[in-house]
């Protein structure tokens, strides 16, 4: 009669040790003790990160996000601080958590990555010449707008053709000059 005692107690310490022992494992690797940090804080579609996760016991592990282009593989010694890079896919803006993947378990949201679009091109043209005095001419004679247009005229090269002319004449009476005095 003891026997028959004992074998539905037995299975039930048995189904409370399979259900009660997994929840304790689990519960032992999701306690926070595992944290992630990524370099630089914010970062760029096309950039590099580097990523340092500190809590792992192993000396390898990896880390992923949806704003990465592949897992960083994470590498360290063991109980130290394991660490890897990782680059930011194109096309992607806000904040994504970080999973981690060490000791054989996954560690989920223990930190996160920040994409900001950085606008490459100015938001407006800037005006070049003058050192910014363009506008500041143009506003005090509004002819001046139509000469920046135009051009050299007639005019221009004329006085062009005789200052030509006149250097063309001082270099042939100064080598004339010196073959005298030779």
């Amino acid at each position: 009669m003891r026997i028959c005692s004992l074998a539905p107690r037995a299975a039930g310490v048995a189904a409370l040790m399979a259900v009660a022992l997994p929840g304790g494992v689990a519960a032992a690797h999701e306690d926070g003790s595992v944290d992630a940090t990524v370099t630089p804080a914010s970062a760029a579609p096309g950039a590099s990160v580097e990523v340092r996760v500190s809590g792992c016991e192993g000396a390898t592990g990896s880390a992923g996000a949806g704003a990465f282009e592949g897992e960083a593989k994470l590498t360290g010694r063991g109980g130290d601080e394991l660490h890897g890079t990782a680059t930011i896919r194109k096309g992607v803006t806000g904040s994504y958590e970080l999973t981690v993947i060490c000791d054989g378990h996954p560690h989920q949201g223990v930190g996160t990555v920040r994409v900001i679009q950085r606008n490459a091109q100015p938001s407006a043209p800037v005006r070049a010449g003058g050192g910014g005095t363009a506008r500041l001419t143009s506003a005090v004679s509004p002819e001046a707008d139509g000469a920046d247009e135009a051009g050299p005229g007639t005019r221009h090269a004329v006085i062009g053709l005789i200052l030509a002319g006149v250097a063309a004449v001082a270099v042939a009476f100064r080598s004339v000059r010196r073959r005298r005095s030779e």
